[in-house]
């Protein structure tokens, strides 16, 4: 059986200036963020993640998660199919894993079980 795929999860952008990009975020969107660590803050958008993220040097632009139930599975299959492996699949707390690979083109993307996701209005 051929890995399932949920759809989007999580767009996380680049920012260096952290604090100032929450601040913008915040106003913009008329919300707190319900994550926030000092190096990575998340905004919920219905369900959906809005992710800001100054840990990365390497993240030079935004980045999109898509939902999976097995990341290590996934990540094989990804593997199988051409991808690189650009970061191992991790656990960042909660229960949540993560992975990001890079398409035989070019596409860099993640794949990720966030056993949390629930959709809602926004």
């Amino acid at each position: 059986m051929g890995i399932r795929y949920f759809g989007l999860r999580s767009l996380i952008y680049p920012a260096p200036r952290l604090q100032e990009s929450k601040e913008w975020w915040k106003k913009t969107l008329g919300k707190d963020p319900y994550f926030d660590d000092g190096g990575y803050v998340g905004f919920d958008l219905g369900g959906y993640e809005l992710g800001l993220n100054s840990f990365s040097e390497s993240l030079k632009g935004p980045l999109t998660y898509i939902g999976v139930e097995d990341v290590q599975a996934a990540v094989a299959s990804l593997v199988a199919d051409g991808a690189t492996v650009l970061m191992a699949p991790m656990d960042v707390g909660g229960g949540i894993v993560l992975a990001d690979v890079q398409s035989p083109t070019g596409e860099v993307f993640g794949v990720i079980c966030n056993p949390h996701f629930k959709l809602s209005g926004l």
